[in-house]
């Protein structure tokens, strides 16, 4: 076997000392811009002729869970993998993942915002290439909160969004004040649920590793998300992830959406959102705690340590994450809609901030995650809207369960938290983390 593949090699080898074309296999996420980057990517094969690309698109819990089985068990299906600052410095340690260290001279690493590169990289080494960077905030229609009688401030209170959204709600016509992530999962309702809770004072774990689900700031944090929804948001909300919402939102549906501040290009987008002219920008809610709702995350490219084209990957994650293509979709689609959130030059860029109202919003929203402090009180893990430790992947989605079937009505509030500390409690006992 291992003679014919060589012999099979020899033919493919050109005059010219070239092998046949090598096909990179990309695992990606079916957002907006990840679309984008496929549709955009005869400008990589163009310029590198001896590297195909074949796409693996899916939806992100999917994607999730597809990534992780993979290289957890190196299955070797991928070259390259769309994963987010959760999984970087977990999978970086257990030495799957191939630091990122030939990107080209041109790539420049210093120009990473600070806040978006430490998270992707472990002694100094990225790991991962950022292909866009978010926090969240508050997208609302200033046509429906001028309505109201309301002015949203830059910096608004939860108590202003729930009057808001309920002033702003008009069911008769399938306009609903707020939309919020109710799908489960630990990046989807989790993410949201997970940065709300933060600025009620609440956390996942105290200094020694119990879970806090049976604590007073849970209970504030969850009855206030169940309440509003049902008041305010869309009908079967406990099926709606980012892009069920943006949907929504775009379709005019919806007079608030609190989520990634990604999303800012494709709500003003005149050729997808039928609101585009109508969007304000706020920071994400606080509750006078010192502490926003707001997130840090980072989609990234990375290479598991199982593929046999590290070269290649790299070479198409340097194409992918570097200033050309910022420029390349700005030249086709205009400055707003560059992947924001990763480098400064590109809030220095006066044509960026004249085509985005968003700009200043995202890069002040960034800048404020602090994940070492992401709640009122201490914690003994790092990360704002998810706990960086390999099983908060199983308990976050599974608490994400419980927190959606409250939104559904299936379980009361009280249930769906006490099903979340015992989970949670089993859990960290099975993982040695208390005893």
């Amino acid at each position: 076997m291992k003679l014919k593949s060589l012999l099979l090699g020899a033919v493919c080898l050109g005059a010219a000392g070239y092998a046949q074309a090598e096909t990179l296999t990309i695992a990606t996420v079916n957002n907006g811009d990840m679309i984008r980057m496929q549709k955009l990517a005869d400008d990589f094969t163009a310029k590198n002729p001896g590297i195909d690309l074949e796409w693996v698109t899916m939806e992100e819990n999917v994607l999730r869970q597809k990534v992780t089985t993979d290289i957890a068990t190196k299955g070797g299906q991928y070259d390259i993998m769309t994963i987010g600052t959760y999984e970087v410095p977990i999978w970086a340690k257990q030495n799957w993942l191939v630091p990122l260290e030939n990107l080209g001279s041109d790539y420049d690493v210093d120009d990473l915002l600070p806040a978006i590169r430490g998270g992707l990289s472990i002694d100094g080494k990225l790991y991962a290439a950022p292909f866009y960077g978010e926090s969240s905030m508050v997208m609302y229609r200033k046509d429906l909160m001028a309505k109201a009688g309301l002015e949203m401030p830059d910096a608004p209170s939860w108590d202003f969004i729930a009057d808001a959204a309920r002033k702003m709600t008009d069911k008769e016509n399938e306009v609903y004040g707020i939309c919020l992530r109710g799908k489960a999962g630990w990046g989807e309702n989790m993410a949201f649920l997970t940065a709300m809770s933060n600025s009620f004072g609440a956390r996942w774990f105290d200094e020694n590793w119990q879970p806090q689900f049976d604590q007073p700031e849970w209970k504030d944090t969850l009855g206030f998300y169940v309440d509003l929804m049902k008041e305010a948001g869309p009908p079967g909300a406990s099926s709606n992830g980012f892009n069920e919402n943006l949907a929504l939102f775009q379709s005019g549906k919806c007079g608030m959406w609190i989520d990634a501040t990604v999303a800012a290009s494709f709500v003003t987008n005149p050729k997808e959102s039928q609101v585009a002219d109508k969007v304000g920008f706020a920071l994400a809610p606080d509750n006078s705690l010192g502490k926003r709702g707001n997130w840090l995350w980072a989609w990234s490219l990375a290479i598991p340590a199982g593929s046999q084209k590290q070269e290649a990957a790299e070479k198409f994650i340097a194409w992918a994450t570097g200033k050309g293509y910022l420029d390349l979709v700005a030249s086709k689609e205009g400055w707003a809609n560059v992947p924001p959130g990763t480098r400064t030059s590109l809030y220095e860029n006066p044509e960026y901030q004249k085509a985005a109202p968003f700009a200043a919003m995202t890069l002040q929203s960034i800048n404020a995650a602090d994940p070492t402090k992401p709640s009122v009180k201490p914690v003994p893990y790092v990360g704002v809207q998810f706990v960086a430790i390999p099983e908060f992947q199983g308990i976050g989605t599974a608490v994400g369960q419980q927190f959606s079937a409250a939104l559904a009505g299936q379980v009361s509030v009280d249930q769906a938290l006490a099903n979340a500390q015992q989970l949670t409690t089993r859990e960290m006992t099975k993982g040695g983390y208390i005893k």
